[in-house]
């Protein structure tokens, strides 16, 4: 017998019974995104691997370790996106478009980076992420922020810690990472395996270690305040400001750095301690100098980007119980050959006469009493009947599904305005 075909390890479908809290995580997110005068780009989920080498690092785990590269029929090293910054600059010197800055962009899709599957993280995986470019004052780092929890509002997703850091200016960093290496080797002996690795590669990632018995060494370590250039702490000053003027609580995380070569100054994440291990839900900071990197122009530019799959499962936990909210307002039953072409054309006419009605025609036929039970299934809150005798009157039985189960009968020209008042469409 043939092996059962199954999904790609850490590839998961997403199913109709989840669908619904996608579509509204992601058409509340979009909506915030475009009242805050954000533009949707676009861009291949394939990109050449040099892409993502000279943007992400070749010594971070996502370039050295996880990403998915191929070699395509003519010969060129492809790679699927494991993140979305990259491809955007890329999109940006390609066409020009960091000429008009600022931008204020924003982007939505798949992402795949080969990690170990666990609750939270995948290898196939959403994100949505929002950039801008040509802006360098702490103004647009705060506006990002108010953004987001703008978002965890109208999602309904509470206890979200804010945590804010600064890595400081290109220069205080590299500074700040030979002071850091000088310290690990002196320690070295004490440092895990990944952190011996990070030691060469990337020494910042160690502060970032979630290993319990490297937290008293990493505790120790120098800390970068000390380090700070006077510029990128007065930036990080005026973003502390601000987001205290708009009511935004934050917690200073001196440790706090991101996994990618790119990030300087301001970086900041949005924690959950209801995801286990995978707590963060967004993170973002500040990448002034990655244009400039591939031969554009010094151009200054900040952004987050968040896992979509986390979101989902945060709402999941704060809305246990509420009502689906692609479940159909209405579930027309039909009983007898002679009502099936009028119960057909009044399902089109109430949809044209209500376009943000839901409307469930049953098809298939059956008795009265299952075809009630299909509608009560469906979660519909009103049951329209048409069977010979309301065929004859020219009218509907209409029946509440939910709370006192009120029958009554309603003229097919009465219907539509009855309807709006009922369901306030």
């Amino acid at each position: 017998m043939a092996d059962k075909i199954q999904s790609v390890k850490g590839m998961h479908d997403i199913l109709q019974q989840s669908s619904s809290k996608w579509q509204t995580l992601e058409n509340r997110v979009q909506g915030i995104l475009n009242r805050y005068g954000y533009q949707e780009i676009r861009t291949p989920v394939v990109e050449k691997t040099e892409l993502f080498k000279r943007s992400i690092g070749e010594t971070t785990d996502i370039v050295s370790k996880e990403m998915y590269t191929f070699t395509d029929l003519g010969g060129e090293s492809l790679t699927l996106r494991p993140e979305g910054t990259a491809g955007t600059v890329r999109a940006l010197l390609q066409h020009g478009l960091y000429q008009n800055s600022p931008l204020r962009l924003w982007y939505c899709g798949l992402m795949f980076r080969h990690e170990r599957p666990q609750k939270g993280r995948l290898r196939q995986f959403n994100q949505i992420g929002a950039e801008v470019y040509g802006l360098k004052g702490p103004d647009i780092d705060a506006e990002l922020i108010a953004m987001c929890a703008r978002f965890w509002k109208e999602l309904g997703i509470d206890n979200l810690e804010l945590q804010i850091n600064t890595l400081g200016s290109n220069e205080a960093r590299r500074k700040y990472r030979d002071v850091l290496v000088e310290f690990f080797q002196d320690h070295k002996n004490d440092l895990d395996d990944d952190s011996q690795i990070r030691l060469e590669k990337n020494p910042l990632r160690i502060l970032d270690s979630k290993n319990p018995e490297m937290q008293a060494l990493i505790e120790a370590a120098p800390g970068m305040a000390e380090h700070m250039d006077e510029q990128s702490g007065e930036h990080f000053l005026g973003l502390q400001n601000l987001l205290g003027s708009i009511g935004i609580p934050f917690t200073l995380n001196p440790r706090l750095v991101r996994g990618l070569d790119y990030y300087s100054n301001t970086v900041f994440e949005w924690v959950s301690d209801s995801l286990g291990a995978q707590g963060t839900v967004c993170a973002g900071g500040r990448y002034d100098g990655l244009l400039e990197h591939f031969g554009g122009r010094t151009i200054p530019a900040i952004g987050f980007a968040m896992g979509l799959e986390r979101l989902v499962e945060l709402m999941s936990l704060s809305d246990a119980g509420e009502k689906d909210p692609q479940s159909p307002h209405v579930y027309l039953i039909i009983a007898g050959d002679s009502a099936f072409a009028r119960g057909f054309q009044l399902a089109e006419e109430l949809k044209d006469a209500l376009p943000e009605l839901r409307l469930l025609m049953h098809c298939g036929g059956g008795s009265f009493k299952s075809q009630f039970k299909k509608a009560d299934k469906s979660g519909a809150d009103i049951a329209l009947i048409l069977g010979e005798d309301e065929l004859d009157k020219q009218c509907v039985g209409l029946k509440h599904l939910r709370g006192e189960n009120v029958q009554s009968e309603l003229a097919w020209t009465d219907l539509a305005d009855r309807l709006k008042l009922e369901l306030g469409l």
